[in-house]
C-alpha cells in the first residue's frame, strides 16, 4: 500500500491496522540530540486516547507508547526512531457482520474497488487509529518547535450546531473539559446536544480550529510546496475531515478588497500587520502573524439507528451498526490536527534553511 508517509525532510511513516497487533510510525530525519523519553510522546496520545468520557468509545486502550529506536542515552541519535503502541482490546467479532455489507459513510466498498479485498475489523487501516502514528510523531516535531518558541493552541471551535463564543475565550480551559473547549458555556451545551444525540442512537460533526504562535516569517515556497497547501493535505488526510481553510477561509468570497486585506504597519521596529485575515501566509509563504487554520469534521458514520446499504451482491438491506464507537471524534481529533500541522511545519523549517546562499555560508563557516 503507497500513501503511508508524509513529510520530506522530516517523515513519518505510520504502519497497523486496528484490530491487527499494534499501531506504530517510524520518524526519519530528526535531528540528533533532542532529549526525548516516552512520556514526552504519552502526553499527546494521552489527549486522543478512548475511554476518556462518555462521548468517545469505551474501547479500553491504554495506547502505551514503546520507543524502539533512535534513541541514545536519553537523547535522539539521527537516526530512524521507531514507536510502537499494542492494541489491547479488540472486540473483532463486533464486525464479523459487516464483512458481508457496505457500511453507510465509511471506506468499505471503496476498499474492495481499489484491493479487491478489505479488512473490516474497525476499518482496517482507515480506522481511526491510524492516527495514533500521526500523534506519536507529531509529538516530536512538537517538542523540537517548542525549543523555538513555536507554540500551538487548538481547541473545539464547534460541535453540531454549538459554536464558541469570542467573548467567552478562555484558553485555559481546553484541558478542563473533556470536549476541549475554551468557552465552558459553549461546553456545557454541546454536552447536551451529544446527549440528545446518544439518545437517538445518533452521531455530531463540528470544527477544530488551530492558532500556531511564534512562526517566522519566510516558511512555505511560492508554488507546488505552499505552506497552506501542505498544511490542506495534511489535515485533510485525517480521515473523518471533509473541509480546511486558512484566515477567513470561504468568508472572503463574500469580502471586498479593501476588507480583506491586511495592512502591513510597524510596531516596535517591526513589520507586522494590522490585521489577519489571511491566516499567517501570503502567496504560500509564513508572513510572521499567527497562523490561523480550521479543520471541517463529519460525524461518526459508525451510528445504531437503522440505514439502507446493499450487501456484496447488490441487495438492498437494513442495518443497525454494532460495537463501540465515538458519537462524535471532534475532541480526540484536536490533538491529531496539532500534531499533523507540527510535522508540517518543523518539515517546512527544516527545508527552508536551503533557501538563501549567505545563511547556508553563515552555518559553515562558523
Amino acid at each position: 500500500m503507497a500513501g503511508s508517509s508524509f513529510g520530506n525532510i522530516f517523515r513519518i511513516t505510520t504502519w497497523g491496522e486496528s484490530h491487527g497487533k499494534g499501531i506504530g510510525v517510524v520518524v526519519d530525519g530528526c535531528p540528533a540530540g533532542l532529549p526525548l523519553c516516552e512520556q514526552d510522546i504519552q502526553q499527546y496520545l494521552d489527549r486522543r486516547k478512548p475511554g476518556q468520557s462518555k462521548f468517545t468509545t469505551q474501547r479500553n486502550e491504554a495506547d502505551t507508547v514503546e520507543i524502539l529506536s533512535g534513541i541514545f542515552e536519553g537523547k535522539t541519535s539521527g537516526t530512524p526512531i521507531s514507536l510502537l503502541v499494542h492494541n489491547q482490546d479488540q472486540h473483532s467479532g463486533d464486525y464479523s457482520e459487516i464483512a458481508s455489507y457496505y457500511r453507510p459513510g465509511h471506506a468499505d466498498y471503496c476498499f474492495d474497488s481499489k484491493y479487491g479485498f478489505r479488512d473490516y475489523r474497525g476499518g482496517g487501516r482507515s480506522s481511526g487509529r491510524e492516527t495514533i502514528g500521526r500523534v506519536a510523531g507529531g509529538a516530536i516535531a512538537a517538542k523540537i518547535l517548542e525549543q523555538m518558541g513555536i507554540t500551538f493552541v487548538t481547541y473545539s471551535k464547534s460541535i453540531g450546531p454549538v459554536t464558541i463564543s469570542p467573548e467567552r475565550f478562555d484558553a485555559s480551559v481546553i484541558s478542563q473539559n473533556k470536549l476541549y473547549m475554551p468557552d465552558e458555556k459553549a461546553a456545557e451545551e454541546a454536552s447536551a446536544y451529544l446527549e440528545q444525540c446518544m439518545k437517538e442512537s445518533n452521531s455530531a460533526g463540528g470544527t477544530i480550529e488551530c492558532v500556531v504562535n511564534g512562526l517566522p516569517a519566510g516558511l512555505g515556497d511560492p508554488v507546488f510546496e505552499k505552506l497552506d497547501a501542505n498544511l490542506a493535505k495534511a489535515i485533510l488526510s485525517i480521515g473523518a475531515v471533509k473541509g480546511f481553510e486558512i484566515g477567513d477561509g470561504f468568508g472572503v468570497s463574500s469580502s471586498t478588497g479593501l476588507t480583506n486585506n491586511d495592512a502591513f504597519i510597524s510596531r516596535d521596529g517591526k513589520i507586522a500587520k494590522a490585521t489577519n485575515h489571511s491566516g499567517g501566509t501570503l502567496g504560500g509563504i509564513s508572513d510572521g502573524s499567527p497562523l490561523v487554520f480550521r479543520a471541517a469534521v463529519k460525524p461518526t458514520p459508525s451510528i445504531a439507528s437503522a440505514q439502507q446499504t446493499v450487501n456484496q451482491n447488490g441487495e438492498e438491506i437494513e442495518i443497525s451498526i454494532k460495537g463501540r464507537h465515538d458519537p462524535v471524534v471532534v475532541p480526540r481529533a484536536v490533538v491529531v490536527v496539532e500534531t499533523m500541522a507540527a510535522i508540517t511545519i518543523l518539515d517546512a523549517l527544516l527545508s527552508n534553511m536551503t533557501a538563501r546562499l549567505d545563511k547556508i555560508v553563515d552555518f559553515y563557516k562558523k
